[in-house]
């Protein structure tokens, strides 16, 4: 449509139209959609006498991802990835989400640059699963139920997602999206490395000039991963790793006159200086007749004293293909973080989840899953009372039973 407009207002001009470029540009776009009713049952000691979560709830989350590029005389290709979120887990528009432009070659590997996941984060794999997805970066997006109602990790301190108290694919002090430049190698023989570096924990579409002096936010993220997959025979391989870390900052005030001498005014730390952020985990899967294994391990390490908000996680899983278009799997994710520790006090999270799903191909891009799902979260403190010493543990059971459709396209 726009080259046919373009040459009716040539012709209507009287101006000769111009030679076609050599190259054109491929205007592809896809995205997903997934719709779910799930019918949940909530228990426990932590949940407010106001709340009542036992019942049906419907759940949606989809994205449309445009990825216009170009590919030029030389072989390199340009192009942009924009992914536009059509819902958010509170059910109302969430607009851009990642957005970064690309350039790649087969020789040279990949560039982007841009608001994306780091390169540690995407290389990373974990524990196959059918059904919700409870190894998900964004647990309370896509798992809502297993940290309702109260005693949300973010509360604690870590985050939702991005972190290894609720999946392995974590990223550093969960940042999520962030403006960076990663660069991935061609594959070599299956093996892939990326690179990813950060400025600031911003996805903003200027984050202008980062403060290297500000505890507020981490800054200078750095990040290295490595995949490896491969198939011998009939067996598939994949294997992943990732480590980053980034600079906690500092928190200087500006002191006018120490020890009260005039003209001596100097900055100072206002406080003792966290350690640096860091996140590493493992994955691992396998696949042979139909089955495919797979699991991971994860920590994330907040740079805080006595290790507050540090945290740890590992997944686990197995799926089989049944003849014709039917998949079952089971899989679990266990996580853990330090909420406190002070002298003899400790408080320590957990969080536990157990799935049994099945899924059947209906067409092309079009799924309908059934599953079910147990989870809990809890937080155990200890009890330094010399005449009552002990633990006491606060938690939420979850138990939900759930089917939907999933689209990709």
């Amino acid at each position: 449509m726009k080259k046919q407009l373009l040459c009716t207002s040539a012709i209507a001009l009287g101006v000769a139209a111009a030679p076609a470029a050599a190259q054109e540009w491929n205007l592809d776009w896809g995205g997903y959609y997934n719709v779910d009713v799930l019918f949940n049952s909530t228990s426990g000691n932590n949940i407010p006498a106001n709340v009542d979560l036992d019942g049906a709830n419907i759940h949606q989350n989809g994205e449309i991802i445009f990825t216009p590029s170009v590919t030029l005389d030389n072989g390199l290709t340009f192009g942009i990835n924009v992914q536009m979120e059509a819902l958010n887990a509170g059910g109302g528009a969430d607009g851009i989400d990642e957005s970064y432009m690309f350039i790649e070659g087969d020789t040279m590997g990949r560039v982007e640059v841009g608001s994306e996941n780091s390169a540690g984060y995407k290389l990373m794999t974990g524990a196959p699963g059918v059904g919700f997805g409870i190894n998900s970066p964004s647990p309370s997006a896509y798992h809502p139920t297993a940290f309702s109602p109260v005693g949300l990790p973010g509360v604690f301190g870590y985050g939702l997602g991005r972190n290894a108290f609720g999946s392995s694919y974590t990223e550093v002090a969960g940042n999520n999206d962030t403006a960076r430049i990663s660069y991935y190698t061609p594959s070599f023989n299956g093996l892939t490395l990326g690179v990813s570096y950060a400025p600031g924990n911003t996805n903003a579409a200027n984050s202008g000039l980062v403060n290297r002096n500000s505890n507020v936010t981490v800054s200078d993220i750095f990040d290295i991963g490595v995949n490896y997959s491969q198939t011998f025979g009939n067996v598939d391989v994949e294997l992943a790793a990732r480590w980053g870390t980034g600079d906690a900052g500092q928190n200087l005030v500006f002191v006018a006159n120490p020890g009260g001498l005039p003209g001596t005014a100097i900055f100072t730390p206002a406080v003792t200086q966290p350690g640096d952020p860091e996140t590493w985990g493992v994955g691992a899967r396998i696949g042979v007749a139909g089955w495919t294994f797979g699991g991971s391990y994860a920590e994330n390490d907040s740079g805080l004293a006595n290790g507050v908000a540090d945290t740890e996680g590992w997944s686990l899983g197995v799926t089989y293909d049944l003849a014709g278009p039917w998949t079952i799997g089971f899989d679990t994710y266990q996580g853990e973080g330090t909420a406190a520790a002070a002298g003899f006090v400790k408080a320590t999270d957990e969080y536990e989840a157990y799935q049994l799903g099945a899924e059947r191909e209906l067409g092309n891009g079009v799924a309908w899953r059934i599953y079910a799902i147990q989870s809990e979260t809890s937080r155990s403190v200890n009890v330094p009372n010399a005449f009552a010493p002990g633990v006491s543990k606060l938690k939420v059971e979850s138990t939900t039973i759930g089917t939907g459709i999933r689209l990709n396209f």
